[in-house]
């Protein structure tokens, strides 16, 4: 039987007298939409193209665990019932699960749209014209609360509409945070602040525990990874201010490999981040979120993370962890325990053999 022919599949334009309205679709990748707030972004950051894929497959230490829990469920809901924006979710990052149902999650302050639109990253970016929730930074305290947490990770967009570029905003956060958990440790893996001093050192000054900026790639892929406004320099001079400003303070940044980096180059950079003093370095494998986005050059074989952490301890970072599923706020807690934070490459190679 042909139900469309008799009008199965045909909207019903009201119910009793009462007019229904159509659900708008949600916004497919790459396309622009209208946020809640009034502005327009850009699903996932980019626009959609029809750029080809160079034909990887992605190797089986890539797997990640299921995203499902109890624990995972509750975290769901304090982000929902408190109006939180999250990493883990506007970056589809590949840990969610694990990190969730450990009753800990990365919170993105300022929103989920970004006034840059980075050629790695899934964030959906727009301009918010001066948007912000005030009632953010109590709200975030809460759930820091609610959770539990004795190590929390805040990070946010860039917002590069904002005079401060959201400094205050992220000063007001911390010092929240630390009011309703004073035992509580706060890492802040924040944007660049375009370079500005005053806004980096209002940061600082809130109460951090970590200060935390993500170089992202060497220097000689910066652009066309990363937005015009980001740079390699601008980074590392960032991180370097932070710490001479408060040398209590620990400084950390963020490697993705697997974009077309060579081996000399990411030494190179190492020992250009250890000249300004940074203490922490993560390296994990460049994922690419939509095929709009930058493709992956090379999968970084486990073994390889284990000597690129070698070379950093080598340099003097306190802790380096390494792995191809590592993210910069990825168990950011267990950075200063000198075992890569729990993790065992030769054990996920051996098992990735076993899966093939």
């Amino acid at each position: 039987m042909q139900f469309d022919r008799l009008g199965y599949n045909e909207p019903m334009p009201e119910f009793k007298g009462i007019p229904i309205a159509e659900a708008p679709r949600p916004a497919r990748s790459g396309e622009k939409y209208t946020t809640p707030q009034g502005f327009t972004a850009i699903k996932d950051g980019i626009k959609r193209s029809s750029a080809g894929t160079n034909g990887l497959r992605k190797p089986p230490w890539l797997r990640a665990p299921m995203v499902s829990g109890a624990e995972f469920a509750k975290v769901v809901g304090i982000v929902r019932e408190h109006r939180l924006s999250t990493v883990c979710e506007e970056a589809k990052c590949p840990n969610i699960g694990e990190c969730w149902n450990a009753g800990t999650a990365t919170i993105m302050l300022m929103g989920a749209v970004c006034t840059r639109a980075c050629r790695f990253c899934a964030v959906d970016t727009g301009n918010p014209r001066g948007w912000l929730d005030a009632e953010e930074p109590e709200n975030v305290a809460r759930s820091v609360e609610l959770m539990g947490l004795t190590y929390v990770v805040l990070t946010s967009v860039n917002r590069d509409d904002l005079a401060d570029g959201g400094a205050a905003h992220y000063a007001a956060a911390i010092r929240a945070i630390k009011r309703r958990n004073p035992d509580t440790a706060v890492e802040a893996l924040t944007p660049d602040f375009a370079g500005v001093r005053q806004d980096v050192q209002t940061v600082v000054d809130s109460g951090l525990d970590v200060f935390a900026q993500n170089v992202e790639t060497v220097r000689r892929l910066t652009h066309p990874v990363r937005d015009p406004r980001a740079g390699y320099q601008q980074t590392i001079d960032v991180l370097s201010y932070a710490k001479t400003h408060l040398p209590t303070v620990l400084t950390k940044t963020s490697l993705m490999l697997g974009l077309g980096e060579t081996d000399e180059e990411i030494r190179q950079t190492m020992v250009d981040l250890r000249a300004a003093s940074v203490d922490i370095l993560t390296l994990g494998q460049y994922l690419r979120p939509t095929p709009a986005h930058l493709d992956i050059e090379r999968f970084v074989a486990p073994d390889e993370f284990d000597q690129y952490r070698e070379w950093a301890l080598s340099l003097g970072f306190l802790e380096c962890v390494s792995g191809p599923l590592v993210r910069s706020s990825y168990r950011a807690e267990q950075a200063l325990r000198r075992n890569n934070a729990g993790l065992d490459n030769g054990k996920l190679a051996a098992r990735s053999a076993d899966l093939r």
